[in-house]
């Protein structure tokens, strides 16, 4: 078994980032010199990647594909394996996804881990100088100017707005008409928009939003009824929320809840974006 340090931390976007992104992040692992693997589970979230120190790879055909910095993990339909080795250190700008497109003036797409040119880049080597000295609020500061910076040059959509704040409130359980109703647009406006936005329909993040509910209760919660959260998050009976826990996480309930209960011994209760696999 591989012997892990890991630090993370989150924090509160500005007054006028909150409609484009949840969150910003830093997470610090120290694996030692053996590779070690990282799986990364679906939700209803896009991220933007700064690493630095140690290598970051992804599973790919077969073999390894070394990601640059930075890279987007858009919306995954299934688990993701990450390798690095030696101290890994992460910055995440947690996006909804109906935003992280328009912000970075790209093209949407489907693609989950997206290997994109673009001028943010231009921050690493900044963000470098300040997390080899250690000054992780320094970086943040530079982080979250950018994206003030980036935020002020697009116009506010306020449908797709209160399409996202109706949809987070209910955890993904609304249906599209509603969301619609929330967002004041016909459901048709409401799905051009938001395909056009995301590359995804309202269902598709939706039912992320929900498995997301379940897969966080149950890494907190390992005893959890199913069949009560399968109730609670308007999945249609047990059996329908064990077919999209399958769908997104490629494991059961259950086994999920198993193995949540085994990690727990070993490292916090807090569910963070990468998971040790």
């Amino acid at each position: 078994m591989v012997s892990l340090k890991m630090q993370h931390q989150e924090f509160e976007p500005p007054e006028e980032l909150r409609d484009t992104i949840k969150c910003f992040w830093y997470n610090r692992r120290d694996s030692g010199e053996l590779q070690s693997s990282y799986e990364v589970v679906p939700d209803g979230y896009a991220e933007i990647i700064f690493h630095f120190g140690g290598d970051l790879s992804i599973s790919y055909n077969g073999g390894l594909q070394p990601l640059p910095s930075p890279f987007m993990m858009g919306l995954l339909n299934q688990p993701v394996i990450f390798h690095t080795k030696n101290c890994l250190e992460i910055i995440g700008i947690r996006c909804f996804p109906w935003t992280v497109f328009d912000l970075l003036g790209l093209p949407s797409g489907k693609d989950g881990v997206h290997i994109f040119e673009h001028p943010i880049a231009q921050l690493q080597s900044a963000l470098n100088k300040y997390i080899d000295a250690g000054k992780i609020d320094e970086a943040l500061t530079q982080v979250k100017q950018y994206f003030l910076n980036a935020r002020s040059g697009i116009a506010s959509e306020s449908m797709l707005f209160k399409a996202g704040v109706a949809m987070t409130k209910a955890n993904g359980t609304l249906p599209v008409s509603l969301v619609a109703a929330a967002a004041h647009a016909t459901v048709r406006t409401l799905e051009r928009k938001f395909k056009q936005s995301s590359g995804y329909t309202v269902k598709d993040v939706s039912g992320l939003m929900r498995f997301e509910q379940v897969r966080n209760q149950l890494w907190l919660y390992p005893d959890a009824d199913i069949a009560r959260l399968a109730y609670e998050l308007g999945y249609a009976d047990q059996s329908h929320l064990s077919k999209e826990f399958k769908r997104y996480s490629g494991t059961t309930p259950a086994a999920f809840a198993r193995k949540a209960k085994k990690r727990k011994q070993v490292i916090d209760s807090d569910f963070v974006a990468f998971v040790q696999s």
